[in-house]
């Protein structure tokens, strides 16, 4: 090889000799930096698995995930799609619901029989490029589930409780008696679930709905059936996260588990599927809700000669979860475990979807955190349904001492038709209450208390507003909330006169109070969170204006549920609008989204704690209020 030329005349003493120093004609390359995907879109959660760092996109709602940059590690994506549940059956001692549909491309994931449910691998491509995620809902009683979708990826909804027992991602539950045929699973391909439990051919037991990982168990004699097991997916957090602290899935990270049947009470009620499934229950009681965003159906009624059936539960809505290797370098380090960890301002995020616990690490040093608590919404009214009232917001902040300290997360579950949601709770002493039920006609006509307040319902002898315990959110900062939270009063509901009849009140938001029914029925708006908390690559909470105008940037929590407006089909696109935030709407606003059952009121989006829409039961069968949003805790501290 001939000398290279060069006027610096220890060149080639450096290059050939000594092996160091810089070459000015040929210097070393510099080292080359790992970066991975660079995408926006659901709530980030940050980890480190098996020497690896990993970024999940966590959606609980309907969304997208937007590529921009392919990076240099990997150009792939492992993902987890669940389809929303099944309700329980219509029916005394009914059926479970079957779970949702559940695909992913996750290594090693395997049902109960050892099969494998490891999708092919996903590419995906810049442009930028957007890829379109629709989580769907839970069915309500005796409704199939809604399908989620990511991209080209489908999962189908589960199927109800019967009569008849419904098809979908696994089966329904059959009935109690002869005609208690099980829901099997439809010919998709890949398998998305399995079939339901029979009901007793001579018994009062109902069969169980079908989950991902196994079929649900026949009814025995009077005894409901269980509901068949999900499937774990270790996606959304690090694998070593252990199964009580874990915040996404249930059960130590099951998903999609079939809800059991129901049974005689003097027996015994099929109980839910690991993975969010609910129980069933005896006669004259109401079946638990499936946990949510597990895709987990809804739980069977039960039943007895001669006393009030129970009432079967809703299924759980879906998730879908992406996610893809990027460099350490992109995050920082976590001083602290639990719930999906994000960096953002200088600040490590940490957003608790479920329930969970906040423990510090051996690094971690007393620190002033800040915080956000909001309790679950209520739910709407059934009958001229007034709106579900939303959770109230605490947001301030709090010292945490030195190591070791852990601290219990509550998340509030929305509550189900004319139900109180649930509180959140970072440690008990902070605690946000969940939001008041929308009223029904005939009973309870008020809006309940909460929060902030549900709407009264419509028609004879008209309900009044429930009472908000917050106080109003002022629309700017300190970002500091009173002891008792920011939320309002609903509005009150209408009777059979007046330009707007037979029509329920809104819940209220936490920055507006619902309106009456002669006022066009609108959920109380909600509020924006504190500039801490409003990371632009973050899409957790609701759009905001969704309904009401223009779309206005940021994203909004804790909006009350829109009240229905009866005998108005034609009414103004107005009328039941869930307030800014992820407020349900009411079931008779004709431009609600799509795939809500008719006259159904629209549940609050999950983890805003938003109320549900009111429903309509007048000549509509089926139609059921809907379920209030569940609620959230977010966590900051310096990075």
């Amino acid at each position: 090889m001939a000398p290279i030329k060069t006027n610096n005349p220890y060149a080639s003493y450096f290059d050939f000799f000594s092996r160091s120093g810089t070459d000015a004609v040929n210097p070393e390359p510099p080292p080359v930096v790992l970066e991975g995907l660079t995408a926006t879109g659901g709530v980030i959660s940050d980890y480190t698995s098996g020497g690896n760092r990993y970024r999940a996109h966590i959606f609980t709602s309907s969304g997208a995930l937007l590529v921009t940059d392919l990076g240099n590690i990997v150009s792939t994506v492992e993902y987890l799609v669940v389809a929303g549940g099944g309700g329980g059956g219509n029916s005394g001692a009914a059926g479970g619901g079957g779970a949702g549909g559940l695909r992913t491309n996750v290594p090693g994931v395997q049902n109960a029989g050892g099969s494998s449910l490891t999708g092919a691998t996903f590419s995906v491509t810049a442009g930028p490029t957007s890829y379109p995620v629709q989580v769907g809902g839970g069915g309500g009683k005796g409704v199939n589930g809604g399908p989620s979708v990511f991209g080209p990826i489908t999962s189908q909804g589960g199927g109800s409780g019967d009569p008849p027992a419904g098809t979908g991602g696994s089966g329904g539950g059959g009935k109690l008696g002869n005609n208690g045929v099980a829901g099997n699973t439809p010919p998709v391909s890949p398998s998305q679930g399995f079939g339901g439990g029979n009901g007793a051919g001579g018994g009062q037991g109902a069969g169980g709905g079908g989950g991902a990982g196994a079929a649900g168990s026949n009814a025995s004699g009077a005894n409901g059936g269980a509901g068949g097991a999900g499937v774990q997916v270790l996606i959304a957090e690090a694998p070593t996260v252990p199964a009580p602290t874990r915040t996404i899935g249930a059960n130590g990270g099951y998903f999609a588990g079939g809800g059991g049947g129901g049974g005689n009470p003097n027996a015994t009620a099929g109980s839910g599927g690991a993975g969010g499934g609910a129980s069933g229950t005896g006669n004259n009681a109401t079946a638990t809700p499936a946990i949510y965003s597990t895709g987990g159906g809804g739980g069977g009624g039960g039943s007895y000669s001669g006393v009030a059936d129970g009432v079967s539960s809703s299924g759980a809505p879906g998730i879908v979860v992406v996610r893809y290797q990027i460099a350490a370098s992109q995050t920082g380090t976590a001083k602290a475990t639990g719930g999906a960890i994000s960096y953002y301002g200088g600040k490590t995020i940490h957003a608790f979807m479920g329930n969970g616990t906040f423990a510090t690490t051996s690094d971690w040093s007393a620190a002033t955190v800040e915080y956000v608590v909001i309790g679950g919404g209520g739910g709407g009214g059934q009958d001229d349904g007034g709106g579900g009232g939303s959770g109230a917001v605490k947001i301030g902040t709090t010292p945490i001492g030195a190591h070791p300290v852990s601290t219990t997360i509550q998340i509030g579950a929305g509550g189900a038709q004319n139900t109180v949601g649930t509180p959140s709770y970072f440690g008990t002493p902070i605690t946000a209450p969940g939001g008041g039920y929308g009223g029904t006609e005939p009973s309870p006509t008020s809006g309940g208390n909460g929060g902030s307040g549900g709407g009264g319902s419509g028609g004879f002898g008209a309900g009044g507003a429930g009472t908000g315990t917050g106080d109003d959110f002022p629309g700017s900062s300190p970002f500091v909330s009173p002891s008792n939270g920011w939320g309002n009063d609903g509005g009150a509901g209408r009777t059979n006169t007046g330009p707007a009849p037979y029509s329920g009140g809104g819940g209220g938001g936490a920055s507006e109070a619902g309106a009456g029914a002669s006022q066009g029925n609108y959920g109380g708006r909600g509020m924006q969170l504190s500039p801490t908390f409003r990371d632009p690559s973050q899409n957790i909470g609701a759009p905001g204006e969704v309904g009401y105008g223009a779309p206005q940037p940021g994203r909004y929590f804790a909006a009350g549920g829109g009240g229905t407006r009866t005998n108005t089909p034609t009414s103004g696109s107005g009328a039941g609008v869930g307030g800014v935030g992820g407020g349900g709407w009411g079931g008779s606003n004709p431009t609600k989204p799509p795939g809500t059952p008719p006259a159904s009121g629209t549940p609050g989006d999950a983890n805003t704690g938003s109320g549900g829409g009111g429903g309509d039961v007048n000549n509509q069968a089926g139609a059921t209020g809907g379920i209030g949003g569940s609620g959230l805790v977010l966590i900051a501290y310096p990075t």
